[in-house]
Formats: C-alpha cells, structure tokens, sequence
C-alpha cells in the first residue's frame, strides 16, 4: 500500500490549500470532542453544512477526511456524543480519530460505516497494544510520538497487514507523554485533553530547590525547561517507508492556510521523491526553514530529541502578504487579498500548488478603486497585480 500524506485542517481556506497542495487525506475537528474545539472562532471546528462543504470539496479531488473526535468525554459529554456522530457521518466524513475506547465502541454503534483511527494521545508503544486496537475494531493507529525508527519496524513485523500506521512526520512536539498533558489545567485551569491547551510548557521557567534554595535554571530570567523544539522529518522520509509507515501526519490545526500550504507542498513533492528513493527536493528543506517554526529536530525516530533551553519564540525567513483570490483576463490583472504589508518595489516570492517556489517583479500595482499604488497597505484589501494568471491560493511572501 502507497504510503500516504495527511494534512491538518482548521477552516475551510485551510482544507482547499491542504487539498489543492497535495495531501492525500486531512483531519479536521468537529464543533466539539476535537482537541481544538476550545479554540473558538474559525478554527473552533467543523459542524453541519460547513462540514459537509468540506467533504464535498475533499472527496471532488479524490481526498479523504477524517474527523478528530479525540478528547476524554465526561459523564455529561459521552450523552451528546451518539447524536454528533451521527452528525458527522451523515456530512459524509470518511474516517473518526478517536482516543477513548467508549467513543469507539459509540462510534461502531451509531456510525458503523465509518473507519475507526486511534489517536496518538491513545499512546500506543507495542504491537500487543495495536492488535488489541485492531480487534475491537481500529483499522489504524496513530503511533505514539516516543516511539524509535526500529520500534515501528518491530511493530509493523507484528501486527496484521490490514492495519494502517500513522505516524507524524513534521510540527509542534508536545512536552507530555503523546500529547497527554495535565499542566494547562493546573496552570491555567484550561483543560489540554478538552481542547483548551494553554501552552504553559512553552513559557519560562524557574526551577529551585525549596531545602536549600538551588536554582537549577536561570539564566536572562528564566529557562525554556518544558519547550521542546519542532519536528521535521523531509530528509528521512525513506526511513519512514521502509520502516512501515503506512500514513505520515503533518501536525498544525491551529496553523494559518498558508502555513498548511508550504508544508503541505514540500512534503508532498518529498514523499514523491521518497517513493523513487531520491532525497527531497532542496527547495523543500528551504520551504520547511521559511515557514514559522521552533528550532528542529527528528523527534524520537533516532534517539531522544533535543531541547532548546534559552528560546521560546518562533523562526521564519518569509513573511507571507497576500493570497491570489482571482484573476481578470481582459485587463490582465491578478486579484490578491491583502494580508501583511507590502510594497511594490520589493522582491516577491511566489508559492502556488504543487510547484517549486519561485522570485518575481511586479511593476504595476492597483488598489480596489483600480488607482494605481506603490503599496498595499490596508489589511484584507483586494489589490491588483499586473502579470500572466496565477492559481487561486497561490501566496505571496516577503523576505523576512
């Protein structure tokens, strides 16, 4: 079986560029039971006719979705849970992420056509473990993030064939066992497993001794003990394959569209050179470096990851300024939506589905009257590029 890309999804623009970039399946949340459903607004989930959009768009391009409904129900919460899958399948979703063996078994009962996916926050580690899972229904597993290269090929050599591997390939690594963290709620009574993660490990810290007041860490302040840098795996995506990966899983359902466009990009074109045995394309390994990230590392596929003590923020070597909504072929006008400053003068850097990035110069530039202008500066503003057409989504960034 072809291994195969999946994507995250936190809103509609960010499901068209997770499809239209490459994935082969993207996850996306519902209204709740979804590990960001407490984030609210547009990336608060899916639900109803916007869920069923979704689908519709994915399934048009041959993209399956599976629905994330990977939190750890109350009492309270488990009664709503029949009737919002029931829901959910109608939307006809392909696939439900689940991370609670009575959501499983609610799920076979009141949506039995749906495949059933443990989540990584189910945190299985053995073969023994994922067996089990495939008995009481489970047609693939999300591996635990802890888990070595040799690991999964020991656990592929015994499980049945006819259980998919997931594992995750690039993105934010959580400081808690598979992403199971209770240090939001004591911190910030916001409830990690609830959807409600505040982030807490990604703060500094000062840690002392109380018996004889010995700081072990501070350094400007405090220290970065719980951050753990991201993931990036482009390089070593053969590995994967050879180790019996059957999925490989972009983390980021609270990330920007843009964000899930380049890296949806890059790893497709380096899964497509993984296949050929060929090593990725430089320009994804460049891609990987210009999008917002922390510093990177391999996870735990090749030992145990490092740590970045002294920084807690973010990196990017591109700034992204506009997307391409449209174009006007009598006038020969590329119709962009405005995001971030820019102005005409500067070098821009173009991304657009399933290509390589590439440099370009506008010389002409209107505003929304069509008046014309060396800047756009007026957030979520319509302006007009003169040049050849452009996709939709394509974006266009800045050197940061």
């Amino acid at each position: 079986m072809m291994t195969k890309l999946l994507s995250p999804v936190g809103d509609m623009e960010s499901l068209k560029c997770a499809v239209l970039y490459g994935a082969d399946s993207v996850y996306l949340g519902g209204s709740a039971f979804g590990m960001r459903a407490g984030y609210g607004g547009r990336r608060g989930g899916f639900d109803g006719d916007t869920l069923t959009e979704a689908v519709t768009f994915a399934h048009s391009h041959g993209v399956k979705v599976s629905l994330t409904v990977n939190t750890v129900p109350t009492n309270e919460d488990i009664d709503e849970y029949p009737a919002f899958i029931e829901n959910a399948a109608a939307c006809g979703i392909d696939a439900a992420i689940v991370s609670d063996i009575g959501v499983l078994a609610l799920t076979k009962q009141h949506a039995p056509d749906l495949a059933i996916h443990m989540s990584t926050q189910v945190g299985i580690m053995n073969y023994a473990a994922a067996n089990a899972l495939y008995d009481l229904g489970a047609r693939l597993v999300v591996l635990a993030r802890e888990l070595s290269l040799q690991d999964i090929k020991v656990l592929r050599e015994k499980t049945k064939p006819q259980l998919d591997l997931e594992v995750f390939v690039h993105g934010a690594m959580c400081v808690s066992f598979s992403g199971r963290c209770l240090l939001s709620q004591y911190t910030d009574s916001r409830d990690a497993n609830r959807g409600l993660c505040a982030q807490p490990c990604r703060r500094a810290y000062n840690v002392s001794e109380s018996e004889r007041g010995l700081y072990l860490y501070e350094e400007n302040g405090g220290s970065f003990i719980l951050n753990a840098n991201d993931m990036c795996m482009l390089t070593h995506l053969r590995d994967l394959i050879d180790a019996g990966a059957n999925a490989l899983k972009i983390e980021g359902r609270a990330k920007s569209s843009y964000y899930v466009a380049a890296v949806t990009n890059a790893y497709r074109a380096a899964l497509d050179s993984a296949r050929r045995n060929e090593p990725p394309p430089d320009w994804t390994i460049a891609e990987a470096n210009a999008v917002s990230h922390r510093p990177y590392s391999t996870g735990f596929y090749f030992g145990r990851p490092g740590q970045n003590l002294d920084y807690g923020g973010y990196l990017r070597e591109r700034e992204v300024v506009a997307m391409v909504t449209g174009y006007d072929s009598n006038r020969g006008l590329i119709e962009v939506k405005q995001r971030n400053l820019f102005i005409l003068s500067q070098t821009i850097d173009i991304i657009s589905p399933k290509t390589s990035p590439r440099e370009q110069k506008f010389s002409v530039l209107l505003d929304k009257d069509l008046s014309q202008t060396d800047r756009a500066n007026k957030a979520g503003e319509t302006y007009y590029l003169e040049g050849e057409r452009l996709p939709d989504y394509t974006f266009i960034r800045t050197f940061s």
